[in-house]
């Protein structure tokens, strides 16, 4: 019979100082220069890294460990062409009235359109799904907790382990994103939370330049 517990050793040792000085090479060699990008490389990049980026995405803490994510990985081309289309659709209609005012105000930093060109350029699309509660073979229902959370945990796991692997991504949020679980034949209990166009950068790719909030900005003290 398994045990219900085992002991924790964690993988990684450091005394205080070595931490510190480890924490501030992370944030100023890494971590500080991972950026949204938009213009991508149609370079392959090998299965096996998406598989254990994955990995890494679902290793990530879950309400009651229940796991309420799907990772639906896309290369093939009329799949891709096909998200594009739809896609495009919903971004036209944001930019040409959904959206307001004050939204388009703030969007024009980033030079950004209804056209989504990184959706057919990116050699892998990864969509995840979250799950509300799980199926049952018979049919029934088996409630998930804190879903939006521990899949937004997930995707910040997926999100950071690409930055540090040499390849880059974008956070895109078509909205509605109802058309993603049907072109992908899904099942009612999960609906679509994030798409993710992974990939390296194109060689000409630009970012905008952007400053991030400073500490003292985000984070209090008591």
């Amino acid at each position: 019979m398994q045990e219900r517990f085992s002991p924790f050793s964690h993988p990684i040792i450091f005394d205080n100082d070595h931490a510190i000085l480890t924490a501030s090479e992370k944030l100023n060699l890494e971590m500080q220069g991972r950026r949204s990008v938009r213009n991508f490389s149609d370079k392959t990049i090998p299965k096996e890294v998406i598989d254990n980026l994955l990995r890494i995405a679902a290793s990530a803490p879950s309400g009651a460990h229940k796991q309420p994510w799907t990772f639906c990985v896309i290369t093939t081309e009329d799949i891709k062409s096909r998200i594009r289309e739809a896609a495009e659709k919903e971004e036209y209609t944001n930019y040409h009235g959904r959206m307001s005012e004050e939204w388009l105000e703030d969007l024009k930093k980033f030079g950004t359109d209804w056209h989504k060109e990184f959706l057919t350029t990116a050699p892998y699309l990864i969509v995840i799904f979250k799950k509300s509660y799980d199926l049952e073979s018979d049919g029934g229902k088996v409630k998930n907790y804190y879903v939006s959370e521990s899949v937004g945990i997930a995707c910040g796991f997926l999100l950071s382990a690409i930055h540090q692997l040499g390849l880059v991504s974008l956070t895109h949020t078509p909205s509605p994103m109802n058309f993603l679980g049907e072109l992908l034949n899904r099942p009612s209990n999960e609906k679509a939370f994030l798409l993710i166009p992974v990939g390296y950068a194109a060689e000409d790719a630009t970012v905008p330049n952007l400053n991030r909030k400073a500490l003292s900005e985000v984070m209090v003290n008591y």
